[in-house]
């Protein structure tokens, strides 16, 4: 039987209609939202509050910080990359089991090593088990607690090491964040109450067990990388397995082992390249009427993929991502990027479009994506967003 080909046409119309982002397939609410994208991405804090608000009608930030902290029906979890998302609640024991167990096994051997090497323990692994002990018995019976009130009250919390020197991100930093990375990447302990704005980062942590009223038993990798791989095909099939090794931060073979789990089903990519997409998932996706979109910085559709020309010209990607691969804002069109969204002073929401953008979006694309800024102004009500991650067309730069 011949392998079935999906074009980048199709790539795209399956995406405008499971991420929630065409107008005749928003979302319900934050849950749904955030399931029909396996994970959003929270390295910044108002990223998932955003990316709820483009895939849903009349869900605003107070609805996200309801499903976050009341419901806890969704949970921050450091997991895939090293990198914060908002999980499903019901997808924590996977992320737990596989991708999270091996970020924090890799950060219990860098804490360890240069707790040695900068000399605050001569034993790396008996101080960071004493140190993550420490943490647990303070955070026993307590409200949830900043790292700074940890800091201060925990003694085995401190020390600083000097590293990155010479680099942008280089410096000397307090020991005592990186323990409770590592606590919370093995999911001993979570992110509680924000205790800022929805548009700025402030955690406390608690306990996990404290937090969601039960333990949470990780499943074994197998079966957790299985489960993620599982949720990335519904959310992003067809992808390559580079596609899934580079979005999982995993290796080769456990990309190949959970492909195989889960029965997943090789396709044709226009690129030349193989894909994957569950089996009970093989249909054609009709065409869908073209939609514009604006999505927030490291948004999970922009991120979803390392294989991105099926929806963003390569000559845009200077101007849209940093050299370290994280993408800024991104205005759509029809399926594409075409640009990017900056506020004003006030909160007002504009488009900036790249040359390739701005051909590609026309005036039709262009009246929408007017709209969808109005529409967005109206959702922050006045709120400026901050950005970490402001890609060189959010700062002005001057385009050929």
């Amino acid at each position: 039987m011949a392998m079935r080909h999906v074009d980048d046409a199709e790539r795209r119309a399956r995406l405008a209609r499971r991420h929630g982002l065409h107008p005749a397939h928003r979302l319900d609410d934050v849950l749904s939202a955030t399931r029909a994208m396996t994970v959003l991405h929270s390295t910044e804090s108002a990223t998932p509050y955003l990316s709820v608000g483009a895939r849903t009608d009349g869900v605003g930030p107070e609805q996200v910080d309801r499903a976050l902290y009341e419901q806890r029906s969704v949970v921050r979890q450091l997991a895939m990359r090293r990198t914060l998302f908002v999980l499903p609640r019901d997808l924590l024991p996977a992320a737990l089991g596989s991708a999270a167990a091996r970020v924090a096994a890799e950060q219990r051997r860098r804490l360890t090593r240069d707790v040695e090497r900068h000399g605050i323990a001569r034993d790396g692994t008996a101080w960071l088990e004493a140190a993550c002990e420490a943490v647990l018995r303070h955070l026993a019976g307590s409200e949830p607690l900043p790292a700074r009130r940890l800091r201060e009250e925990v003694p085995e919390l401190t020390g600083t090491v000097t590293v990155g020197v010479g680099t942008r991100y280089g410096g000397t930093f307090p020991v005592a964040p990186r323990v409770l990375a590592v606590l919370g990447a093995e999911g001993r302990i979570t992110r509680g109450p924000n205790a800022g704005h929805w548009r700025t980062w402030r955690p406390t942590w608690t306990l996990t067990a404290d937090w969601l009223g039960e333990d949470v038993e990780p499943v074994c990798p197998e079966e957790g990388y299985a489960e993620l791989v599982r949720r990335w095909l519904r959310t992003f099939g067809p992808g390559t397995a580079d596609d899934l090794r580079w979005w999982l931060g995993s290796t080769v073979s456990a990309v190949r082992t959970a492909l195989a789990d889960v029965g997943a089903v090789e396709v044709s990519l226009a690129d030349g390249h193989s894909g994957w997409v569950l089996p009970d998932d093989t249909e054609p996706a009709d065409p869908v009427e073209p939609w514009a979109a604006l999505l927030p910085t490291l948004d999970a559709t922009t991120m979803g993929w390392r294989g991105r020309e099926h929806y963003l010209d390569p000559a845009d990607v200077p101007y849209l991502f940093d050299t370290n691969g994280n993408a800024g804002t991104t205005a759509w069109w029809d399926g594409r990027v075409v640009g990017a969204w900056v506020q004003d002073p006030d909160g007002t929401v504009q488009v900036v479009l790249t040359p390739a953008g701005t051909a590609r979006a026309g005036r039709q694309g262009r009246a929408a994506l007017r709209e969808e800024a109005a529409c967005l102004s109206g959702w922050l009500d006045g709120v400026v967003v901050p950005h970490v991650y402001a890609s060189r067309l959010m700062k002005g730069a001057r385009l050929p």
